[in-house]
């Protein structure tokens, strides 16, 4: 018999066992086409998401031939690459002339004869929406014009075609509130517009934008500016211009060479499409080719599909060691016919060929079909519509060939047992005597130590590449010691209740199809636990080092009138009646010396200055800053240095707090009311003080024997006439000793604030005070619907003022991600358990009918169903945790590392770099999944078995 008719034999056989075991056959083919599914549904829609160069254009330029742009440098010659995007000078041109020296370019001059062109022109804008005001951005731009199309769609109405209609984004309709036929005002010029349609831009579904007819909104608001004395927004002086050729003409690189001669930066459909040679472009020479990191993007795609194609086997890999089992009389008949142990191989590789073929044909079908089916949510996801549905053949193919190597890799290992085993063993059903390696355990271990030597010298050192092998050898090696585990397992149930007890020693005596289970288990649980811990202890090292702008569940709202006064009473009311304010309110007043160069937001001469000087000695400087500053810090443990970077003493040290608007002084005159709402220092004796004229100092530092020296300079400059005609006379200098009511060292951080100040020490100190704002406490976070409403209220009243809420750290999207990682480690956990328990049950069903047969209840059967998903399970979430501390740790140390190089230069830097366990993660992973496998495996079992014949 041939090579070629033995596999077809072979080929026979696996086709006919495949069919005649379908709920195992089922199994594994579902097992290789999910990740098949997977693989082939993420290629299509990187693929088709990540657009071509064409689409790029597209987006750009609609069907327009080229952009033209004004790049502000005058009629100057310049050049480009011919991408559009970069361009420069040329090295032996003339220093540009200054902008109000720049003779105007006459851009359309440089378009190709017979060209038709539109104009376009964007300025940012503040309008009007159904809840108050937003921020948006207006573009000039005809988008009914035929050329515009694939860059602007419309999706309902139509497009604007006068100079009172504006077409408007989905997304900007959806978060405005509007509709079709409401009306939009832009503040400032308060010209009102209706919006005729709704638009999308398929390169951008999340644009929130206007879009108007040419001379709608700049010009007349230009008008209204000039007239008004305004400044209009210096975005709105650039202009573009998107040119179509000559009919089948284009724009060719000579155009764009024409036009770079008169200073004029083209993009060219054309000319990006079909770029010249290096030769022909005189900017080529000047360009430096960066590293795109390919090849580190090649390396972590191969890993990732390596570490795939490692799961399916470990998964698959225990149905075709079972199945090969209740095929072995048929593999001994094939033994007693003359056949060779490698063609007793051949029929089990076989089985994997077969059912791994049909994964992957099964795979890149379904990934087909749901990829179609799901893209208009992967395009709202992504946020940019799919240009056509692209397919790499070759990336398919390779994708379906994974699927087939994935079965035959799965089938080898039993393939080889099969090949082993005793021709009249296999006829008899006897299992024969097996024992584990011994030297597998041995290596496993010392692959262990190796590997966590290795990762924890990578993380010290810094070098990545050790702290990933390692970790992976390290991995590897509790695979190797898996079967021991799994072994020892066994002597855990001697006390144990009878499923229990049978459940481990199953599990013991059947290595072969739990230690992989557990392994797949183990692997996907060990990668999230590690980037779990990771993720974690960074958004805890980022909340250590996070700055509060204000105190927690406090709004401010603060003036920004320097030319006007602020209608501050009307922008109060508005914020009491809209925000959620807990009846804490506390107006507060700026305090200066002199003249005020702030207001003017320039230097001039003449400017006053108002500080507190700060004592010198101990308790009153940093300890680090100075002489032996970086000795100090790097002898000092993580929680030292915290404990020494919020005492008041370094409090203000490396940084100033400015937070809602105060000067570096932080100097604010307020009442007993700002203790309450804002600082939340319930202290009669501090209240009392303030209403005595003391102020109340929260930074100790500053004071000595309950004193500060506040020393101001009262200089006046010519163009503050107000406060010189109050204050004649010549500049002084006051230095003035003030007692203080000293609060607790708790209270120097507080955001803004280092000293309260009644507004009569203010007026005995000579000093000028202005009604500057309120800070209110709130009962929650403001929406944004009250957000808008408020805003909208500041710009009535003429635009002075602004509000701000106390940040907070977020951990929402590190929330997510580890809710991600946990589904996903708990889905592989379900599915290996499920696996083993249904491979336990069809190896083990002779068991079964013995157990039923000698009188055991009926429950026993589901329970032990159970209690096998329960073993392999939590045994892998507990071996994975461990493995995956391993590269977290590891790479947590090379956080230390650099954080001690930052100390190193700056000892006010910290260096805290914690390791914080995931314990909601762990705790899902380890209870509520291995228990809710277990609970789902004795709920889908069958309590009662049918005795169709004598079992065995």
């Amino acid at each position: 018999m041939s090579v070629f008719s033995g596999w077809r034999a072979a080929f026979r056989i696996a086709r006919r066992d495949a069919l005649r075991s379908k709920g195992r056959s089922a199994l594994v083919v579902t097992m290789i086409a999910l990740p098949v599914l997977g693989v082939t549904a993420a290629d299509l829609t990187y693929r088709s998401a990540l657009p071509t160069k064409a689409e790029e254009l597209t987006a750009d330029l609609g069907s327009a031939d080229a952009r033209f742009t004004d790049p502000g440098m005058g009629p100057v010659r310049l050049q480009q690459m011919p991408d559009g995007f970069t361009w420069q000078p040329p090295k032996d041109s003339p220093d540009p002339l200054p902008g109000d020296e720049r003779k105007p370019v006459d851009v359309p001059a440089s378009f190709p004869e017979g060209s038709r062109f539109l104009t376009e022109q964007s300025v940012p804008a503040s309008v009007t929406t159904r809840h108050g005001v937003t921020d948006t951005q207006i573009t000039e731009l005809r988008v009914g014009d035929p050329m515009l199309r694939g860059r602007v769609e419309l999706t309902d109405g139509a497009f604007p075609q006068t100079e009172d209609e504006i077409a408007a984004t989905d997304a900007f309709i959806e978060a405005s509130g509007l509709s079709i036929g409401d009306r939009v005002t832009v503040r400032g010029p308060q010209l009102g517009y209706t919006i005729t349609g709704a638009v999308e831009l398929p390169a951008d579904l999340r644009d929130e934008s206007l879009f108007a007819a040419p001379g709608a909104v700049i010009a007349p608001w230009r008008k209204a500016a000039d007239r008004d004395k305004e400044i209009l927004p210096p975005q709105a002086t650039g202009r573009k211009w998107l040119v179509q050729g000559p009919a089948g003409a284009g724009v060719t690189w000579q155009d764009v060479l024409a036009a770079n001669e008169g200073g004029v930066v083209v993009m060219s459909r054309q000319v990006a499409l079909n770029p010249p040679p290096d030769s022909e472009v005189p900017m080529a020479a000047d360009m430096y080719v960066w590293d795109d990191g390919g090849a580190a993007m090649t390396a972590a795609a191969v890993t990732v599909a390596a570490m795939a194609m490692l799961e399916i086997v470990l998964l698959a890999g225990p149905a075709f060691a079972v199945g090969a089992r209740r095929s072995r009389r048929q593999l001994g008949l094939v033994g007693s016919c003359g056949g060779s142990r490698s063609q007793v191989r051949a029929v089990v590789l076989a089985g994997g060929a077969v059912l791994g073929g049909v994964g992957a044909v099964v795979g890149v079908g379904a990934g087909f079909g749901l990829t179609a089916l799901f893209r208009p949510m992967i395009e709202d996801y992504t946020g940019n519509r799919f240009g056509e549905l692209t397919v790499r053949p070759w990336e398919i193919l390779g994708i379906a060939v994974l699927g087939l190597v994935t079965g035959v890799l799965a089938a080898l290992a039993p393939a080889i047992v099969a090949g082993r085993q005793p021709v009249l063993e296999s006829l008899t059903g006897r299992r024969g005597t097996r024992r584990s390696s011994r030297v597998l355990p041995v290596i496993g271990v010392i692959a262990l130590g190796i590997g966590v030597a290795l990762a924890v010298v990578g993380g010290v050192s810094g070098e990545i590449n050790l702290v990933a092998g390692g970790s992976v050898l390290a991995e590897l090696g509790v695979l190797g010691c898996i079967p021991v585990i799994v072994g020892f397992l066994g002597r855990l149930g001697r006390r144990l209740p009878l499923t229990p007890r049978i459940a481990l020693r199953d599990a013991a005596r059947n290595r072969g199809r739990t230690a992989p289970a557990v392994a797949a288990v183990m692997a996907a649980v060990a990668g999230s636990i590690a980037i779990a811990t990771y993720t974690s202890s960074h958004a805890a090292e980022q909340a250590y080092d996070h700055i509060p702008n204000l105190t927690p569940g406090t709004a401010a709202l603060m003036s920004t009138g320097v030319e006007e006064k602020a209608d501050l009473p009307r922008m109060r009311a508005a914020v009491e009646q809209n925000y959620p304010v807990g009846g804490g309110k506390a107006d507060i007043a700026r305090v200066w010396a002199g003249s005020d160069c702030s207001v003017y937001y320039e230097e001039e001469d003449g400017c006053g200055t108002l500080e507190i000087v700060k004592p010198t000695g101990k308790g009153h400087s940093c300890p680090l800053q100075g002489k032996g500053a970086k000795e100090l810090a790097l002898r000092l443990s993580a929680d030292e240095h915290k404990r020494l970077m919020n005492s008041p003493a370094c409090m203000d040290a490396d940084y100033t707090m400015v937070a809602f608007g105060t000067d570096d002084s932080k100097i604010v005159v307020g009442d007993a009311a700002l203790l309450d709402s804002y600082v939340k220092l319930d202290d009669p004796a501090a209240a009392k003080a303030l209403a005595a004229g003391t102020p109340v100092l929260l930074n100790s530092a500053y004071a000595k024997n309950s004193e500060i020296t506040l020393k101001a300079v009262h200089t006046y400059n010519d163009r503050d006439k107000k406060n010189r005609a109050q204050h004649p006379g010549e500049a002084r200098t006051t230095t003035d000793r003030l007692k203080v009511y000293v609060a607790p060292d708790s209270y120097a951080a507080t955001p803004g604030i280092r000293v309260i100040m009644p507004q009569k020490t203010a007026d005995r100190l000579g000093l000028h005070t202005e009604d500057y704002g309120s800070l209110y406490k709130l009962n929650r976070n403001p929406t944004d619907a009250e957000r808008q409403t408020v805003s909208a209220a500041i710009e009535q009243a003429g635009h002075s003022a602004y509000v701000m809420t106390a940040d907070e750290m977020s951990r929402s999207e590190d929330d997510t991600i580890l809710l991600i990682l946990a589904l996903f480690a708990g889905v592989v956990t379900l599915g290996a358990a499920a696996i083993t328990t249904g491979l336990s049950k069809a190896d083990a069903e002779a068991d079964l009918t013995t157990l039923s047969a000698v009188g055991a209840p009926p429950g026993v059967r589901r329970s032990l169903s159970g209690f096998q998903c329960l073993v392999v399970a939590l045994t892998g979430v507990l071996l994975g945790t461990v493995a995956g501390i391993v590269p977290a740790v590891a790479l947590r140390l090379t956080d230390l590392r650099e954080a001690l190089a930052g100390m190193r230069d700056n000892p006010m830097e910290s260096a805290y770099t914690p390791i914080v366990m995931p314990w909601e993660t762990i705790g899902l992973l380890a209870l509520v999944v291995p228990v809710l496998a277990g609970l789902l495996a004795a709920a889908l079992t069958s309590s009662r078995l049918t005795l169709a014949r004598r079992a065995g």
